[in-house]
């Protein structure tokens, strides 16, 4: 058996790619919406997003699902809801990268390639702010460029280093994001 630091490392060592936008992406969220909304108990369960760049379209992406999915308790999802998405076949990891911590899951297909990754956070979680952004880059389609090239350099420097990959992403992501939220709040005013 292993521990949770082995499956830790392994998870961040595995390799990085980035593919040509496939139209295919939202119709597997639609799935993996209908499939969490089966299992998952309707009581602490509140909206599902489709976000990451596979929900941005035309734009190239990790071939992986970012769902993010608003629990109403934390404790609870971790006492009702982890079960259930281990026994359906997620590895279950409590991120604390991120303030506040979160529920991570990922999803393997048969060959154990990572499909989806599904992130549950309450409502006031600052994750949230992760709409704002594909929301932006989804009206911006040059800024979503420079993005999708930003993520083909850093997974070719960082092929097998998912933290360094993130890192590299990180200041990008802040800038467009603090740019959404100017964009927006001045589009509702």
């Amino acid at each position: 058996m292993t521990t949770l630091q082995q499956r830790i490392e392994a998870a961040v060592k595995e390799e990085i790619s980035i593919v040509p936008y496939d139209p295919d992406w939202p119709r597997m969220f639609r799935n993996e919406l209908m499939f969490l909304r089966s299992i998952l108990p309707s009581e602490i369960i509140g909206r599902i997003e489709h976000f990451g760049s596979t929900a941005i379209p035309g734009s190239a992406a990790k071939p992986i699902i970012d769902v993010l999915v608003e629990v109403s308790s934390l404790d609870e999802t971790q006492f009702q809801v982890v079960p259930l998405m281990e026994a359906a076949g997620y590895d279950y990891f409590w991120r604390t990268d991120e303030s506040p911590p979160y529920a991570w899951f990922i999803k393997r297909n048969a060959s154990g390639v990572r499909t989806h990754h599904i992130h549950m956070v309450e409502a006031d979680s600052k994750l949230w702010e992760r709409l704002l952004f594909r929301d932006y880059l989804r009206l911006f389609p040059g800024e979503a460029k420079r993005y999708e090239e930003l993520k083909i350099s850093l997974a070719g420097k960082h092929s097998r280093d998912r933290i360094a990959y993130t890192r590299g992403k990180t200041d990008y992501i802040l800038s467009v994001t603090e740019s959404a939220r100017r964009y927006f709040s001045t589009a509702t005013e």
